[in-house]
């Protein structure tokens, strides 16, 4: 008896919905194809800079690798508290539990003799703040927060200016007002 109802209810619906014209398949959208797309797109204006605006079902054709820069030189930093850049290869260099090849030349011991920047006193902090005599083991693994300076071209657009550069810029600003 119960089944009995359900068809019926079923087919009421069915006949409903017929009627309305809900039961017919919905057009197909026609979309315009996707502009063509260079390699590199144009990141100073993109705002998708990762897929340079190619639809997700679409293969997107693999920027060419960065070479690495060799400078010895350091760079600005692109937002605040980032770690610095590796300004040169580190091909070859072995960081693992028995050795940190970085160290030899950045340790505070060290730094001086190879004329290198001297890893940071927070590097020798552990998660308590108490100082250690070795570096911590919380900022062993190097390149888990420095990255190799490469000629890679941003992949998006970044306005970033450091503290300095915003007040020495108000102080001039204010020192042209203070002449008129």
């Amino acid at each position: 008896m119960r089944a009995r109802r359900l068809l019926l209810v079923a087919a009421a619906l069915a006949a409903v919905l017929s009627a309305c014209g809900r039961d017919r398949e919905p057009r197909p959208q026609v979309v315009a194809p996707a502009p063509e797309v260079g390699a590199r797109g144009n990141p100073a204006t993109d705002i998708d800079g990762l897929r340079r605006h190619v639809p997700i079902t679409t293969e997107v054709t693999p920027l060419p690798m960065a070479v690495v820069e060799n400078f010895d030189r350091r760079r600005g930093r692109a937002y605040p508290m980032q770690p610095p850049t590796i300004p040169h290869s580190i091909d070859g260099y072995q960081v693992d539990l028995n050795s940190n090849r970085c160290m030899l030349c950045h340790a505070r011991s060290t730094a001086a003799q190879f004329q290198a920047p001297e890893v940071s006193v927070t590097h020798y902090m552990d998660r308590n703040d108490q100082f250690l005599a070795e570096i911590s083991p919380r900022r062993y693994f190097c390149v888990q927060c420095h990255v190799v300076q490469t000629d890679a071209e941003p992949l998006v657009a970044n306005g970033f200016r450091d503290i300095d550069s915003l007040l020495r810029d108000e102080r001039a600003a204010q020192a042209a007002q203070a002449r008129q």
